[in-house]
């Protein structure tokens, strides 16, 4: 009985990384009968340096050397006559062990399709063997991921040329795209470098070296210097076009003009980055520099040719008068905080510097957008404890002094409100939580919940659920926040867990808690017994 012929396939390893294989191209590697990958005259692959975890004891390689790189070929043939040779052979080889009925992985760099020197082998076995081609990341794709940037939105349209193109044809197909990824540099970097300043996209090139591995460099492509360009390098040209749809309504610049320079200030939330807005993000990547404390700026990706400006947690003003200086110089400044920039955060202290600047930032736009706050996360974490009327509170006297909080966490518990405390303590601040925790509980029974999240968002995520006794004691600093709930909240068990919320309808308990208040409103009215009276 005749033995079935083995199966070729060419699988796409991405651009480098061993983690960037795809599960089905892992488990054809393992599989395989034979490993074939090609490489240069020095014998290195990184094909195969990609799928060596992947590999198993006992396999056949085949090592498909090329003849010739970037040498001159002394074929009679030339260069495609010596490479048309080269591949023959190969097939030839790869086609011994599929008569035999062995099957074999053909590796690739990035994606088989895009390029690929599997394509050469492809075309020569298909008609006799099954040939299978399975995808695999790509240098552009790669490329994309390792600047940080949105490559295409919505109706952009993407272009994907080689480097070696005759210069014309490279400045020709350049005109009229919105985004381009230019592959192969190496010796034709010049070339392209030319034809991207010729088209008016140099500004915003990107040059992107070795993309997924551990030898990546990403820079501006302007000021690279064309000695040191290899091969596997890519300039990638990321599209600026938006829609009033893709910035949550906020109208963009004409599509290939710069974005208008001025401050937007966003918020990051609080901490993971599943709860930054795509208005904001969007934002911060348009930003020529952004401006912000130090922490906050830690957790924005770094972004090619976009400066940072960091600073600490005492100097609002200053960095306020920063960003506007550098918006009125024609810059486009995104002003970074966490949580929502509009609560305890950077939105007030920008728009009071700009209005008290007079004709100094008369003419510099001013937008804020809105992120999740603290308080937000923190509910949401617990349940919803902010379903009804809820007042926020900081607990920092820095900036107003420790009477006024005394005062107004007395009102807010005194009218039965849900309170959400930021900045509970600090290293020179540790008595006033406790201080606060005594106010509430002349108003509030000892067993009210109170939620405390602490770095809600990030990997040090903790939350628990306390009572009001407890609170006083509790350990708390400025990552933390603190929910203390109303007569009305409850706390009930589900999946195994504490659930915190507050019904939106008031019940007994606020019907209790009105009238509570409203005895107390009348005793007030009625004033001091005067001497003589009753």
């Amino acid at each position: 009985m005749s033995r079935r012929p083995g199966q070729v396939t060419g699988v796409g390893v991405g651009p480098g990384d061993p983690d960037l294989i795809t599960v089905r191209a892992a488990r054809l590697i393992t599989a395989a009968d034979v490993i074939a990958y090609h490489c240069g005259t020095h014998g290195r692959s990184i094909a195969r340096a990609a799928a060596e975890p992947y590999l198993r004891a006992g396999q056949t390689e085949e090592v498909l050397s090329y003849p010739v790189t970037t040498e001159p070929a002394d074929h009679p043939g030339g260069y495609e006559g010596a490479m048309a040779e080269f591949y023959a052979e190969a097939a030839e080889r790869l086609a011994r062990h599929l008569r035999a009925g062995r099957d074999v992985v053909v590796l690739c760099e990035g994606d088989p399709s895009l390029y690929g020197s599997y394509l050469h082998l492809h075309e020569r076995l298909s008609g006799q063997f099954r040939s299978v081609i399975v995808p695999g990341i790509s240098s552009v794709s790669a490329g994309a991921a390792a600047a940080s940037v949105p490559l295409v939105l919505r109706d952009e349209a993407l272009t994907v040329l080689p480097g070696t193109l005759p210069g014309d044809d490279l400045r020709a197909r350049l005109a009229g795209t919105d985004a381009v990824a230019v592959l192969k540099l190496g010796r034709m970097f010049g070339k392209v470098r030319s034809a991207l300043e010729q088209a008016g996209m140099l500004d915003r090139a990107l040059y992107i070296e070795r993309a997924g591995t551990s030898r990546e460099r990403v820079q501006p492509l302007a000021g690279v210097d064309p000695a040191g360009v290899p091969y596997m390098s890519l300039a990638l040209v990321p599209g600026r076009g938006r829609s009033r749809e893709d910035l949550g309504g906020r109208p963009p610049g004409q599509r290939g003009e710069p974005v208008a320079p001025g401050v937007v200030i966003v918020g990051l939330g609080p901490g993971d980055p599943a709860w930054l807005t795509p208005e904001a993000g969007a934002a911060i990547a348009e930003a020529t520099d952004l401006v912000g404390y130090r922490p906050y700026l830690a957790r924005v990706p770094v972004r090619p040719g976009q400066a940072r400006h960091a600073s600490g947690n005492t100097v609002e003003a200053d960095r306020s008068a920063l960003a506007l200086d550098l918006a009125a110089d024609g810059r486009r400044v995104a002003v970074v905080s966490s949580g929502d920039p509009g609560v305890f955060a950077m939105a007030a202290a920008v728009l009071e510097q700009a209005v008290s600047g007079g004709e100094r930032w008369a003419g510099v736009p001013v937008t804020v957008l809105p992120g999740v706050t603290a308080a937000q996360a923190v509910a949401a974490r617990a349940g919803a404890p902010l379903g009804h009327d809820y007042c926020v509170l900081s607990l920092s006297d820095r900036l107003k002094p420790w009477p006024v909080i005394a005062e107004r966490v007395e009102h807010a518990a005194a009218a039965d409100l849900v309170l959400a405390l930021y900045n509970p303590a600090s290293r020179s601040r540790t008595w006033q939580l406790a201080a606060v925790a005594d106010l509430l509980l002349r108003h509030r029974s000892p067993s009210t919940p109170v939620i405390v999240g602490r770095a809600v968002g990030r990997d040090c995520e903790q939350l628990r659920v306390i009572t009001l006794a407890e609170l006083g004691a509790a350990e708390v600093d400025m990552s933390t926040l603190v929910i203390v709930g109303s007569s009305a909240t409850r706390v009930a068990e589900r999946d195994g867990r504490a659930v915190v919320f507050t019904p939106r309808h008031y019940g007994e308990a606020g019907a209790a808690a009105s009238s509570r208040h409203l005895r107390r409103t009348n005793s007030e009215a009625r004033g001091p017994a005067q001497d003589g009276a009753p």
